[in-house]
């Protein structure tokens, strides 16, 4: 549902530092088949069978933030991602994805809930983040963030996404 070509726009907030800021990015959200050299690739570092996902997906987004007048030395201008998702045995609508960004693996948990929002929850030793991503409609996406460090400072973030083409 999410394929396609996206404007994102983003409003966060540093809750800790009482600053915000805006920013717009490109993205662009492709479905890949199990059979991807990406997606086997990922799987093979993670010790899972790619018989075992449901599919891979590729993130790739370009962007800028409105506090930087200079894209080049905003946190992360622009980038890909590769996630697969393992649905649980036990219940198709959780389970987790594993995320690869500038060859870092991170696992996020995920619940697909009775509404259709997805709610995806990664935690590390020093970072947890909450994302809640729901469709307005077909074309329009929504999305929460909220970052929380180890050290207590936190960042909460909504993005409106429209789609620009593609399914």
């Amino acid at each position: 549902m999410s394929a396609g070509k996206w404007f994102s726009q983003k409003t966060s907030q540093h809750l800790t530092l009482k600053q915000s800021e805006h920013g717009k990015s490109d993205l662009a959200i492709e479905i890949l088949p199990i059979d991807n050299p990406q997606v086997v690739q990922l799987c093979q570092q993670s010790g899972v069978e790619p018989s075992s996902i449901w599919g891979g997906i590729k993130y790739t987004w370009k962007g800028t933030v409105s506090w930087d007048t200079q894209p080049q030395n905003a946190t992360t201008p622009q980038g890909e991602s590769i996630a697969i998702a393992i649905s649980d045995a036990s219940a198709a609508n959780t389970g987790k994805f594993i995320y690869l960004t500038g060859g870092k693996s991170q696992v996020a948990q995920y619940t697909l809930g009775d509404d259709n929002a997805l709610t995806l929850i990664t935690q590390t030793d020093n970072i947890r983040a909450d994302e809640r991503i729901w469709f307005e409609s077909d074309n329009v996406r929504l999305r929460t963030t909220i970052v929380t460090k180890a050290s207590g400072d936190s960042l909460a973030s909504f993005y409106s996404e429209i789609r620009m083409g593609g399914k």
